[in-house]
């Protein structure tokens, strides 16, 4: 895990992305999805680093998919750190961010309650 690569705008975890190589995250200026990313283009309109720092509960691009979604729920209530550590911790005990492409095992709710407790606990 890159910790200092830390969430991205969206909620996705930069840290453990397996394109962390060729991205140096969000506001690097490395992204190569940058011009095209409707989360960061809204997050520089609102005048937040992060979806969870807006105060609006919205599925526009990346948050239209569950992970990024549950993920940014999660650092709303419990914040970044928090959301930090529980994806450390679960890395460690095995838990996969991606296991071929881009699927892992928190890609695999269709709510986010239930990623969220996924988090906290490491058991569905």
């Amino acid at each position: 895990m890159k910790r200092e690569l830390g969430i991205a705008v969206c909620g996705l975890a930069c840290c453990l992305c397996s394109e962390n190589d060729r991205c140096g995250g969000c506001d690097s200026g490395q992204c190569p999805d940058k011009a095209a990313c409707e989360n960061l283009a809204c997050a520089h309109r609102m005048g937040v680093s992060h979806c969870f720092d807006c105060d609006q509960d919205c599925r526009k691009g990346l948050l239209a998919k569950i992970k990024p979604y549950g993920f940014t729920q999660f650092a709303r209530r419990y914040g970044m750190e928090a959301l930090l550590d529980c994806l450390e911790r679960n890395e460690a005990a095995g838990i996969l961010y991606h296991r071929q492409g881009i699927w892992g095992d928190y890609d695999e709710f269709d709510n986010a309650e239930a990623l969220i407790h996924f988090l906290q606990n490491g058991e569905r």
